[in-house]
């Protein structure tokens, strides 16, 4: 009988491997792939690694029945609704968010909003952007559009998130109520790219895209969708099917991305934006967001030689 016992757990075990193996070969195979390197190649490295992570609102894949159910409109491009740096090193995870109207060097192409640099030159245009400005290497990319991020959102069930008062935005496409509610793929989608109706505008979207983003980990990142093959196939597919990647990142390289995606949302970290001194800058490209220059200068040099973050910026992280 123990014999039998322990070739019945030896089968198990065998078969749960095998299982957890064909799931995660089946989520990496479902992941796009993108030039996402700077044509003059990247800077020097800087401590830890950096994770260039892109919410884009492109259109292209979606059909007129997806853009209606989504709200998407008809804008013809793409532009990053979303842009943050995750930095994983000695000192813990921080994820960095960058306004999309902050106003920066756009190599090539003069002072514009952040976000025009995808427009201009997609995602190796992006990263060099990203690094002239903050100093920091991209050791990899992550993107994610709009159709891929509502699919992702439903494969979990939807994502429960409390809201302090009622959000209604039109151009959103969202009539939210107060109060705490699971949100499903097409009110999420709405839910992070609002800001219209929003009193801070873009600052106050990076903030609600970082809150949802935690809860959105934390739900993918339950033991049954990590323990049961076939529940980390039917998420992982999905996520996969949602993301694409830089050409030259590997899987342990973008495992550890989520990963330190997953501890920020778990409290193991940092969740901070570029300090802001002037969120209504009036500039040619329209108002834009201006940075601190000391404040954020002190924190690209802390990311970038591995030190400890100023406290004024994670007092509340």
């Amino acid at each position: 009988p123990l014999r039998r016992a322990v070739a019945i757990v030896v089968v198990v075990a065998a078969l749960w491997v095998a299982g957890t193996a064909w799931a995660l070969l089946s989520t990496w195979s479902s992941v796009g792939r993108v030039v996402a390197t700077p044509a003059a190649g990247h800077i020097g490295n800087t401590a830890g690694r950096n994770y260039l992570m892109v919410g884009s609102d492109g259109r292209t894949d979606l059909s007129d029945e997806e853009r209606n159910r989504l709200g998407t409109g008809w804008a013809e491009g793409a532009r990053t609704d979303s842009i943050m740096l995750l930095h994983t090193g000695s000192g813990g995870p921080t994820l960095l968010s960058i306004p999309r109207d902050s106003y920066v060097e756009i190599p090539g192409h003069g002072l514009n909003k952040i976000n025009a640099a995808f427009a201009l030159g997609g995602p190796p245009l992006l990263s060099e952007t990203v690094e002239k400005a903050t100093g920091l290497r991209v050791d990899g990319y992550v993107e994610i559009g709009f159709g891929g991020f509502a699919e992702l959102v439903d494969s979990v069930g939807g994502v429960r998130m409390c809201l302090p008062a009622a959000i209604s935005d039109d151009k959103a496409h969202i009539d939210l109520p107060k109060g705490c509610q699971v949100l499903d793929g097409t009110n999420a989608l709405g839910y992070v790219r609002m800001r219209y109706s929003d009193p801070e505008g873009d600052l106050g979207r990076v903030k609600r895209q970082r809150a949802f983003l935690g809860a959105l980990m934390g739900k993918l990142a339950t033991p049954a969708n990590i323990v049961l093959p076939w529940r980390l196939h039917s998420v992982g597919t999905a996520g996969g099917s949602a993301v694409t990647i830089g050409e030259d990142d590997g899987m342990l390289s973008t495992i550890g991305a989520f990963r330190g995606l997953r501890a920020v949302a778990g409290g193991d970290g940092h969740s901070v934006t570029v300090p802001i001194s002037n969120p209504g800058l009036q500039t040619p490209a329209g108002e834009a967001v201006e940075w601190d220059a000391i404040k954020s200068a002190a924190l690209f040099e802390a990311l970038r030689t591995g030190a400890d973050l100023p406290a004024d910026l994670t007092a509340g992280s």
